[in-house]
């Protein structure tokens, strides 16, 4: 079964990838340059800071000499993330030594910053003309009830209480690989549909807004406008209520969409409006493995194979209906079983082993999470094996020969399947032959040269 996986890279990876022309422009703006800061291995960030005030180029032996030997492997880690991001140029001096050089437009815009500080293009509103803003706890329970309603309505439209008018853009980022639909037909979930679902919610997040960027020149939106503007949305204070008057029409856009991922919560006042960043926008400056904190676990999985899952959402529902068997539902508690074939259909449909015991892991329940292992052996030994049992066959498309006119034409065309490396099979008794398909051809002319 051929294996698809999703790579859920973050802001930084798509900055990465991005022109010179481009990265410059980018880094004219000084929270940018903090955002790619943050980012950095904290090697590398020692490097970048100690660098900042030195306009001449550095040899890359001197540079060496700055970390123990034991650190190495941490050093080359940290100088190719930073010539990856251009925020080192590399180049060879007069005896052709490699050495590197801060990027002087990230060097001036970060400079200014850590001398003068930063304020951003826009101020929060006062509390007299938002009164009633959302606690953080109200506006974090808001972000992932909007998420996951926004997941469930792609997967599971029939469960959703409330509809979203979800933009076409949007829309189009997940029937790229998450969804296909035919003529007439509702859409459905791809092999990567179904393990972006079995995906921690950040990664979840990652891969959409990769997506929704790298599919921005289709729309006639600037990639690094884009990007600029994300990652400056990450420095407002959450909870914080932000006039959409001073956004541009090109940002007005952008956050509606936001607004749907739960990124933001737009507010309506008598005469003005605003949105209020949540911990979900705040996140998107962060590296993935920081943003991923560990979050309290719903699963219980015990050695009869039964599940336990203590939960009031409909999307963890639909995504234990991927590998098991849900038997009822309460208004707080789901019990279901993993069963042969609920699993056989979840590795039909692309997702491994592997995740799913990933999964079961990840969301433990926190009495079962500090115990070891949090998913019984007995399960997650019996989940691989059902996998293997799958993968024990291997399909060959090939051609099968009969009714030879006599033996020597047998053995000949047994020769030439064997000198192309192509025979699966033979019985010399009854002259019966299976040829793999790309050495067909080559048989088939070899018994017609014999007529």
């Amino acid at each position: 079964m051929p294996e698809v996986r999703i790579i859920a890279k973050n802001f930084m990876d798509m900055v990465a990838s991005m022109p010179a022309i481009k990265l410059d422009k980018l880094y004219q703006n000084g929270f940018i340059c903090e955002a790619i800061l943050r980012s950095l291995p904290p090697l590398a960030k020692k490097y970048v800071l100690q660098l900042l005030h030195i306009d001449g180029p550095v040899s890359a032996k001197l540079l060496e000499e700055w970390v123990l030997p034991d650190g190495l492997s941490k050093h080359k880690v940290a100088i190719d993330r930073l010539v990856q991001l251009r925020v080192f140029v590399e180049a060879l001096d007069r005896k052709n030594e490699k050495t590197y050089k801060v990027n002087s437009t990230y060097q001036r815009s970060l400079q200014k910053l850590l001398v003068h500080g930063g304020t951003l293009p826009r101020e929060s509103m006062p509390s007299n003309i938002t009164v009633r803003l959302p606690t953080l706890e109200d506006l974090e329970t808001y972000a992932l009830e909007q998420w996951e309603c926004f997941l469930l309505q792609l997967i599971s439209p029939s469960h959703v209480e409330k509809t979203l008018n979800i933009s076409s853009s949007l829309m189009k980022v997940f029937q790229r690989r998450l969804l296909s639909q035919r003529d007439k037909e509702a859409p459905k979930l791809t092999e990567s549909g179904f393990q972006f679902l079995l995906m921690d919610t950040n990664a979840q997040l990652w891969y959409i807004i990769r997506e929704y960027i790298s599919n921005s020149e289709e729309r006639g939106v600037d990639a690094g406008d884009l990007i600029s503007f994300m990652l400056e949305l990450s420095f407002h204070v959450i909870g914080e209520a932000y006039n959409i008057n001073t956004l541009t029409d090109f940002q007005r856009n952008i956050i509606k969409d936001l607004a749907d991922l739960g990124l933001v919560k737009l507010q309506q006042g008598r005469k003005e409006s605003w949105f209020i960043p949540t911990k979900l926008a705040t996140n998107l400056s962060v590296s993935l493995t920081e943003s991923s904190s560990r979050k309290e676990g719903f699963v219980v999985v015990e050695t009869n194979f039964r599940v336990y899952a203590y939960s009031t959402s409909k999307l963890h529902c639909e995504i234990l209906r991927l590998f098991s068997r849900v038997e009822y539902q309460l208004p707080n508690l789901i019990v279901g079983a993993i069963t042969k074939e609920s699993l056989y259909n979840a590795l039909e449909n692309g997702i491994t082993a592997e995740q799913i015991v990933s999964f079961l892991r990840q969301n433990a329940h926190p009495r079962v999470a500090q115990r070891i292992p949090a998913v019984p052996e007995n399960v997650t030994d019996q989940i691989r094996l059902w996998e293997s049992d799958l993968n024990r066959v291997e399909m060959t498309e090939a051609y099968y020969y009969d009714e030879f006119p006599s033996r020597d034409v047998f053995e000949g065309a047994c020769d030439c399947a064997r000198e192309w490396n192509g025979l699966l099979w033979e019985n010399s008794k009854k002259m019966h032959l299976v040829v793999k398909s790309e050495v067909h051809s080559y048989v088939r002319d070899f018994l017609r040269r014999q007529k």
